[in-house]
């Protein structure tokens, strides 16, 4: 099992910055690709932004790139996210997520429906 714990997260207007992140403890060897999904009221969980841990690789979806950036302190088990630029359709609330990826293709590319462990949801709005 691997429990996934997100401080972070609040308001800002338009065009500021927040950080979030996320610690992994448990069984954190079972996993390899660590991220960020986000789900605003009415919308499917989207990816927003992930990385494979073996290498460091990262993805992006087309709304973030450039703006977030994902990366990790493997000492510490955690994962951050860079939020900049940010705008109000970034509202949502974020979920950290975490799974066994076969590569790291798998891993920037993988679905919410492959996701095997989920933190608690940290809420994000942007004020315009």
């Amino acid at each position: 099992q691997v429990h996934l714990l997100e401080p972070g997260g609040g308001s800002v207007q338009a065009g500021g910055s927040l950080r979030l992140s996320c610690s992994a403890s448990g069984h954190t060897a079972g996993t390899n690709c660590v991220g960020w999904f986000r789900q605003a009221p009415g919308k499917a969980r989207e990816r927003v932004a992930v990385i494979y841990r073996f290498g460091g690789r990262t993805g992006y979806s087309d709304s973030v790139k450039g703006r977030f950036t994902i990366s990790q302190d493997n000492a510490e088990n955690t994962v951050l996210l860079q939020m900049s630029s940010l705008k109000a359709e970034d509202t949502a609330m974020y979920y950290c997520a975490a799974v066994w990826a076969g590569n790291d293709n798998y891993c920037i590319t993988v679905q919410a429906s492959e996701v095997n462990y989920w933190g608690q949801g940290t809420q994000v709005t942007v004020s315009s």
